[in-house]
């Protein structure tokens, strides 16, 4: 068969996915694991180069401990350097980034967020990917897509057309089908001006601070993940402080096991028209700093943008899905983008993998909508705090505190409970007692049905694992069926409901429900 023959025959799927970003990745290889053929296309001829989204948030390290990846990332990337503020060529002092919040047995990544570049993300991933028999197809550009009630057909500028039984477009901020189906995006511009991230080699820096060159004028030193500012010296809130991205700021922080630098800039005027050739980071570095143009040596990926924040009108269109970036754009400060776009995949593949087995109805996949637009909608709001100055990393941006009460999926039966008490909906904490350790139980495809600090009988439930836990604060004492995205789908003092013919409560009828059965 001819590659450049658009006639032939269309590829078969399961899942096309669109866009081998991170959300593409992180959504194949979750599918992988569940058994589901998945395509993923993209239109650039590799994957992306720079280092832009480089947060790795406590609550996204989880999934990818659960997605096989976390000590390669780790091995990979590093800890946020301490920053320090300089002025006419003299360190002026430290200056923290982030609250400091501390890890515990049930959050035990809290208070690490670790830095690996983006491009470093996206070849971890799609090497793991591979290794379990997935892969990309490079130089796809989709040019047209459409469905009908059995699946998706879609057509590209070369090659056959790809035939799936759903699709996922994780194609960016400018997606080629949001576009296509006719979805529109809801937002504000979060600064008029421009910002400007590249990754840099440049000399007269130390590796061992994230090197912070306060605009001149009343305002401190810029602080970010990625272009993202803090004028406060002190980290504080007031004014636009503790994370503000507007104004002439310039970072320039070391990028772990790497030679380079990310270069973060903001600036005051919105006609701004920022160069990106070496010669213009040269002399916006020159300008803004007390380093020499030639200092800086090579550019080795650059971008500018303007902040915004936007949130597609809905999250799907029939068998097709928005995730990532095609789903809700934000402003890079707080490390809020990319961890809400895994978080987006990793919702969504264990459902599509259960629908398509025949094991949950179709009606399972309205949960994704549900479910992710308000946590988008929150996340949007942090980061455009973020920027503005008005919230400080912490607790807040590190997503643990996130999930789905208010959920379909989410079934409580128990009541009175205390106002702190762990309920369906929320993520399942962490533990490690009598030799078990509950991430070590929920890592993989499955559920868990998790009893804790009781001896109630629960059944044999296919596609489950049986987990026997001490009495435990975090979870109290009860009965838990665990997601495979681990968050905490039923909950009850005991399974005496569980041949209950037609009560919702029911265990046994809630896992046919959500498709627990394989």
């Amino acid at each position: 068969m001819n590659p450049e023959d658009s006639t032939a025959a269309p590829a078969e799927t399961d899942v096309l996915i669109v866009g081998a970003g991170p959300t593409g990745l992180a959504l194949a290889l979750d599918l992988a694991r569940h058994g589901v053929r998945a395509l993923v296309v993209e239109r650039a001829d590799a994957l992306f180069p720079g280092s832009r989204g480089k947060g790795i948030q406590p609550r996204t390290q989880e999934v990818f401990d659960d997605l096989g990846v976390l000590d390669a990332l780790r091995a990979g990337g590093g800890t946020y350097p301490v920053g320090m503020v300089w002025k006419d060529g003299r360190r002026q002092g430290e200056h923290r980034m982030f609250d400091e919040v501390e890890a515990t047995e049930a959050d035990p990544y809290a208070g690490f967020a670790l830095m690996v570049p983006q491009w470093r993300t996206q070849e971890i991933l799609y090497a793991r990917l591979t290794e379990l028999g997935g892969g990309v197809a490079f130089g796809r550009e989709l040019v047209g897509l459409v469905q009908d009630a059995d699946g998706v057909t879609a057509d590209f500028a070369s090659g056959p057309p790809v035939r799936a039984r759903y699709a996922v477009a994780a194609d960016g901020g400018r997606s080629t089908v949001r576009r296509a189906l006719g979805i529109g995006m809801t937002g504000e511009t979060v600064d008029p001006a421009p910002a400007v991230v590249a990754d840099i080699r440049v000399s007269g820096l130390d590796r061992d601070n994230w090197h912070l060159f306060p605009p001149t004028g009343p305002t401190g030193p810029a602080d970010g993940e990625g272009g993202k500012g803090s004028k406060s010296g002190k980290g504080d809130k007031g004014g636009k402080g503790g994370g503000g991205l507007g104004g002439d700021f310039l970072g320039i922080c070391p990028l772990p096991h790497t030679e380079d630098f990310q270069l973060a800039a903001g600036f005051s005027d919105p006609s701004a028209e920022p160069d990106l050739s070496l010669d213009g980071i040269r002399k916006l570095v020159a300008t803004r700093t007390h380093l020499s143009a030639d200092d800086v040596t090579e550019v080795r990926w650059a971008s500018d943008f303007r902040p915004r924040a936007a949130m597609a009108d809905r999250f799907r269109d029939g068998r097709v899905f928005l995730a990532g970036d095609a789903a809700h754009v934000h402003s890079p400060a707080g490390g809020q983008g990319l961890n809400t776009s895994v978080q987006d995949a990793y919702n969504l593949a264990w459902k599509l993998a259960a629908v398509l087995r025949g094991t949950a109805p179709a009606a399972l996949l309205d949960s994704y909508e549900e479910e992710r637009m308000p946590i988008a909608a929150q996340m949007l709001g942090l980061s455009t705090g973020v920027h503005r100055g008005e919230v400080r990393r912490g607790a807040a941006t590190q997503q643990l505190g996130l999930g789905y009460r208010g959920s379909a999926l989410a079934v409580e039966t128990r009541t009175d409970l205390p106002e702190k008490a762990l309920r369906a909906g929320d993520r399942a904490p962490d533990g490690n007692r009598s030799g078990i350790r509950l991430f070590d139980a929920f890592r993989g495809p499955h559920w868990t049905l998790l009893t804790v600090g009781t001896d109630t009988e629960v059944p044999e439930l296919p596609g489950t694992r049986a987990v026997r836990f001490p009495a435990y604060e975090a979870y109290g004492t009860g009965v838990f069926l665990v997601r495979p995205d681990g968050y905490v789908g039923w909950a009850g003092e005991s399974v005496e409901s569980i041949g209950s013919v037609g009560s919702a409560r029911g265990l046994a009828e809630y896992a046919a429900r959500v498709g627990v059965a394989r």
